[in-house]
């Protein structure tokens, strides 16, 4: 058990909430946890977990019940953003939650022919879902994509590059941001377009990382494929806002996530420090140790009550619309640097064990840059954020 369990349960969480949050404590720790170090090592891990997944609800979290879902509020979301992180090995959460940022734009403005065709057998675990936006010369810049889709009868032919696809080499079903209208400039004349992971012409490129070893990432090549017109999502050359609200969910979502991450650097070190003795006394009982870990707590405290108030205020629709962007964006930001310093400040505790492979405070420190750059990079969320709020 964490210390931070012992702090009393906000006022968010029902005890349903609670008791999920139990039931899916232990199915990581069986499930999960034992198996990380050598997935990490192995650079992926089987694809059976997606099933297992699916199987106890985990997969169709938040989807309507008409597409094998449970409905749910964020909540629940934020809950298993932060379990998934408790093992320490962000390439398995990655790809195995990759869904949650390849279908959402399917569900909001999908047929319902598409809708009724893709997301039953991805919330089943028996097909992968992920999302294609970032380009190699856009980065967070999304206006400035060039992937093109032409029109050609009942198809359109896309040609383009995507980098940094997460389950970019597993993925059945990609959710392409494409160029429809190559004479529009910037937001406009963007639209989504669901790409099967077996249309001709898709070539695939595994990259590899400093951290997330365990999850796939992909350079996506698309030369000349043809894709129906009926996997466009949304209405075509204005798919620029369907993007652009994805990214909302999934930066509180890894904002969570970072916080869940700072706290497993934090329960590690906490252990360490108890353990390991020096000059006759735990490292725990001296003063200059515990003031590192009492850093750690505060800043994941503050950073868990800002997503949580965020979260609420989502959830019920309370503030601006501008200001709750801008407030998600800055979420991310305090989220990500709290998890950089308590990885930072666990591998000082852990002295000469926390520069050895197989400790989750080594695979965090490595996974610490990916989290402050994927979803929007620090400087751009930052920039975002003033745009928002007029400054």
């Amino acid at each position: 058990m964490s210390l931070l369990d012992t702090v009393p349960a906000p006022h968010y969480f029902t005890p349903e909430h609670v008791q999920f949050r139990h039931m899916l404590r232990d199915w990581i720790a069986r499930e999960v946890t034992p198996h990380v170090n050598d997935w990490d090592e192995a650079e992926t891990f089987p694809r059976g977990l997606y099933r297992q997944a699916a199987a106890i609800g985990l997969l169709g979290m938040g989807y309507p019940e008409e597409y094998g879902g449970t409905p749910t509020d964020i909540f629940y979301k934020l809950i298993l953003s932060e379990e998934m992180a408790r093992p320490g090995c962000g390439g398995v959460a990655a790809s195995l939650n990759s869904h949650t940022i390849g279908l959402p734009p399917v569900l909001a403005h999908g047929s319902a022919e598409l809708k009724a065709r893709i997301i039953p057998p991805v919330l089943t675990g028996e097909k992968i879902a992920a999302l294609a936006v970032t380009e190699p010369g856009g980065g967070s810049d999304v206006a400035a994509l060039k992937t093109r889709a032409v029109r050609d009868g009942d198809h359109y032919v896309v040609t383009g590059e995507k980098v940094f696809i997460t389950s970019g080499m597993r993925a059945d079903f990609i959710t392409v941001a494409v160029r429809t209208d190559p004479a529009s400039k910037g937001p406009n004349g963007i639209s989504a377009l669901l790409v099967p992971g077996d249309t001709p012409g898709l070539e695939r490129t595994a990259l590899k990382k400093m951290g997330w070893w365990a999850s796939d990432t992909a350079h996506l090549r698309f030369d000349s494929c043809r894709v129906p017109v009926a996997n466009l999502i949304g209405e075509e050359h204005r798919g620029f806002k369907t993007f652009m609200t994805n990214f909302n969910s999934e930066r509180l979502g890894m904002a969570a996530q970072a916080v869940g991450y700072a706290e497993a650097c934090f329960d590690e070190a906490l252990d360490w420090a108890r353990q390991r003795v020096t000059f006759g006394e735990p490292l725990s009982q001296r003063q200059v140790i515990r003031h590192k870990l009492m850093d750690m707590l505060r800043k994941i405290d503050v950073s868990r009550c800002l997503i949580y108030d965020l979260a609420s205020a989502q959830q019920h629709g309370r503030g601006d619309a501008n200001q709750l962007v801008a407030r998600i964006c800055m979420a991310k930001v305090e989220a990500t640097q709290c998890m950089q310093f308590c990885a930072d400040a666990a591998v000082q505790i852990l002295g000469g064990m926390g520069f050895m492979r197989g400790t989750k405070s080594e695979r965090i420190y490595r996974e610490v840059k990916v989290m402050m750059i994927g979803g929007g990079s620090e400087e751009i969320m930052k920039d975002l954020a003033s745009r928002q709020l007029g400054i």
